[in-house]
C-alpha cells in the first residue's frame, strides 16, 4: 500500500515526551504489541471513537510513512483493513505536523 501520509494520535503528555527525546518508542498499547500502530486519514475518525472516546487533550500527529522505508508494514486489522504499523521508533523529523485533536461538525476528526 502506498500513502505518504498515516496519523497517530497522542496524549499531550506523550506529544510532549516526544518533542522533548526526539524519539518515540510507543503508546503503552504500542509497545505491548511490539509496533507503533498509525492510521490512514480514512481511518482516524474510528480509531479515534474505538480507543480514546471521552479522553481530553489529544493531539493528532501526521507522520510522513516514506521517511521510515522498512519500518512500515501495512498489516490487516479492524475487519481486516490494512493499518500501517511501523516497527521501530520515530525520530521526531518523520512528524510533519500536529494539532490538538479537534471535529468537523460531522464528527470527523480534522487532520492537521
Amino acid at each position: 500500500m502506498s500513502q505518504p501520509f498515516a496519523f497517530k494520535i497522542l496524549t499531550a503528555g506523550q506529544w510532549a515526551e516526544w518533542q522533548t527525546s526526539g524519539t518515540f518508542t510507543g503508546a503503552p498499547v504500542d509497545l505491548a504489541d511490539g509496533y507503533i500502530h498509525l492510521s490512514t486519514a480514512d481511518q482516524l475518525t474510528e480509531t479515534a471513537n474505538k480507543h480514546f472516546a471521552g479522553q481530553p487533550d489529544l493531539v493528532v500527529v501526521r507522520v510522513a510513512l516514506a521517511d521510515l522505508g522498512a519500518a512500515v508494514r501495512w498489516e490487516a486489522s479492524r475487519g481486516g483493513a490494512l493499518f500501517p504499523h511501523i516497527y521501530a521508533a520515530l525520530p521526531l523529523s518523520v512528524a510533519h505536523a500536529h494539532a490538538p485533536l479537534a471535529r468537523d461538525a460531522g464528527g470527523r476528526v480534522i487532520l492537521p
